[in-house]
């Protein structure tokens, strides 16, 4: 990691992302198996125990869940009764892991969808979480961990973070077992995260070539068919498991990441740049303009006419600095031109519009990705 200084008060920071000639990557760090993967599932709570942050009587879809709430527990009430603001409607989402089992705990997050001050302090009642076909997968219920908090007074307002969101570490119960379909016909598929024609031959040659009992054969630049031989399944596992630390050098592709925010540019060590000239200058102009007051003299008593008048006198001045320039040799990586740029003093913004017309110019050859 290196750190460019381009002036007093900016700091870019330059990460070159290199693979060795020596060292590969395994597989799974590449890619997933088909049919093994993430689930989301969401659901519709109310979160109560709030000091008085919760939702107004306004919102009548809260209002309405209180009253269907307590009505499960044998209490009727008419919802134009209600007047809490110690509850919040909330969403509640999930991600169900692949492999999961009844029982498992899984970490929920709480959103209100309400006018809800703050879920500082609340609990959410038991919320059934439900995944796209629309089956009931886990249960979530517990205490909020906040991270912020909201108070306010009269026209005045503190807060911190975002107090109408919270998190239930563990608070989501598995109730229904995941169904992972990853091994079809004594054959299993590899999805790589980074489709790459040579990358995906470069897998098929080492399986084939380090591997007995298995069979590899490319299907496009994103996917490997992977065939077993007719093998008991505890070594068919063990197959899989060799297969996922088998290490491969990945062809990586160019790319030059700029956040404009923070100022950090990441780029790829295969970044390249031509040969390109690069002018830096600045076009100041100044509009200064002074009110002076005319004040008539005359001796007696003054015509009706006879009145003060305020004359602008208008100064404009362009100050122009002298464009200073970097040649870039042919072949050169982002630190080099970092280096180049650093003798302009440029700031953060100039960088990402520097990069932007080297771009345009045909001069960078990476894909420019600017956040």
């Amino acid at each position: 990691m290196k750190y460019f200084n381009l002036n007093k008060s900016i700091l870019v920071c330059l990460i070159l992302v290199v693979t060795t000639a020596n060292g590969g990557v395994r597989l799974k760090e590449l890619g997933r198996f088909d049919g093994i993967r993430d689930n989301q599932l969401v659901g519709y709570g109310l979160v109560v125990g709030l000091a008085g942050t919760g939702d107004s009587s306004r919102n009548k879809t809260t209002v309405q869940s209180i009253a269907n709430t307590v009505k499960n527990f044998g209490i009727t009430i008419d919802s134009k009764d209600v007047r809490s603001r110690n509850v919040a409607a909330v969403l509640v989402t999930g991600t169900l892991p692949p492999f999961s089992e009844k029982g498992d705990t899984i970490d929920i997050k709480v959103s209100s969808i309400g006018d809800a001050r703050s879920l500082a302090g609340g609990t959410l009642i038991m919320t059934p979480l439900r995944a796209p076909n629309n089956e009931i997968y886990a249960l979530a219920q517990g205490p909020l961990s906040v991270g912020g908090y909201a108070f306010d007074s009269f026209d005045s307002v503190v807060q911190k973070n975002h107090p109408t969101v919270g998190i239930v570490n563990d608070g989501g119960l598995i109730e229904r077992s995941t169904r992972d379909s990853f091994l079809k016909h004594n054959q299993m598929q590899f999805i790589l995260n980074e489709p790459d024609f040579e990358t995906v031959s470069k897998i098929s040659e080492s399986i084939n070539g380090k591997l007995r009992g298995v069979r590899a054969e490319p299907l496009h630049a994103g996917k490997v068919n992977i065939h077993f031989s007719n093998l008991s399944m505890s070594e068919k596992f063990k197959l899989i498991s060799a297969v996922e630390n088998i290490e491969v050098i990945p062809q990586i592709k160019a790319r030059v990441v700029i956040n404009e925010r923070t100022g950090t540019i990441v780029a790829g060590g295969q970044v390249k740049i031509s040969d390109v000239t690069i002018s830096h200058g600045d076009l100041k102009l100044v509009v200064n303009t002074k009110y002076q007051v005319s004040q008539p003299f005359f001796i007696g008593r003054a015509n009706n006419g006879v009145n003060t008048q305020v004359i602008p006198d208008t100064e404009i001045e362009v100050k122009e600095k002298i464009a200073s320039s970097v040649d870039v040799e042919n072949g050169a990586n982002v630190s080099k031109l970092v280096e180049s740029l650093q003798s302009l003093e440029v700031s953060t913004r100039d960088i990402i519009i520097i990069l932007q017309s080297i771009k345009r110019a045909g001069a960078l050859h990476a894909e420019l990705i600017v956040e």
